[in-house]
């Protein structure tokens, strides 16, 4: 068994590998997430009952929840590309970051909109200096940190470094992020959906929002392949092996 991983660990940092098995991979992802997505929104928007509190615009929830829970865990799987850079300098994880951290900021960005969209008729307000609204703002800010610190150095290997140490020091505010909610009297209401426990939304509204994340987290591993595989062609254009396979394409 270890040996299986390791020679997947050896593949994985393999340009030419990941290359080939990516490009038959993203169809299957593209159509599979993108059916998923219209599938739960539709179910959510016109078939999920109204909330007896809130009415239809908890509706936002299917774009809300998924977008701030990939964003999170997009950032910690790009601290855990950080460290492996960082202690066994594998290129690929500097690829990752630098493809992940965009989709990241993007997501992100839509959690804070559609997080504002959804405060001001239940909240009054727009913003608030909420407890998880401030650390989700940290957390793009750090996206944004990664995104500028890739082009300030002439070096590539420079450059993965530097944002592999960044990444690393924004880890401390993803505790704070998923559990600011149960650490201070926020505005911010608790998790609906609980993995070990019951969960505090009906299955008719339930279920095409779990869809709807599940929808999210494919596009951003479909999302992530393309990014992965151009910063690929970019790093690799003059390398034989890329030269050989865009021929035979």
């Amino acid at each position: 068994m270890f040996q299986i991983l390791k020679n997947f660990y050896h593949k994985l940092g393999s340009y030419p590998w990941f290359y080939k098995i990516s490009g038959k991979v993203i169809p299957f992802v593209g159509v599979f997430s993108i059916s998923l997505i219209v599938i739960s929104s539709i179910w959510g928007l016109f078939f999920s009952p109204t909330d007896a509190v809130q009415g239809d615009v908890y509706r936002i929830i299917y774009f809300h929840v998924p977008a701030v829970s990939v964003s999170q865990v997009i950032y910690y799987s790009i601290s855990v590309a950080a460290a492996v850079f960082l202690i066994w300098r594998m290129k690929m994880a500097g690829v990752y970051i630098k493809s992940l951290a965009p989709i990241g900021a993007a997501f992100t960005f839509i959690g804070l909109l559609s997080g504002a969209i959804w405060g001001q008729p239940t909240w009054g307000t727009w913003w608030v200096w909420d407890a998880r609204l401030t650390s989700t703002l940290v957390l793009f800010l750090f996206y944004l940190a990664i995104i500028g610190m890739q082009s300030t150095f002439a070096s590539r290997k420079s450059a993965d470094t530097a944002v592999s140490i960044i990444t690393l020091i924004g880890v401390v505010n993803l505790p704070i992020v998923k559990k600011s909610v149960d650490w201070w009297n926020t505005l911010h209401q608790p998790a609906s959906i609980s993995i070990s426990g019951e969960s505090s939304i009906s299955s008719e509204m339930l279920i095409p929002l779990l869809l709807s994340i599940l929808g999210v987290y494919l596009f951003v591993f479909f999302t992530g392949l393309l990014f992965m595989r151009a910063e690929i062609s970019t790093r690799e254009q003059n390398k034989e092996w890329f030269k050989k396979l865009s021929s035979n394409n």
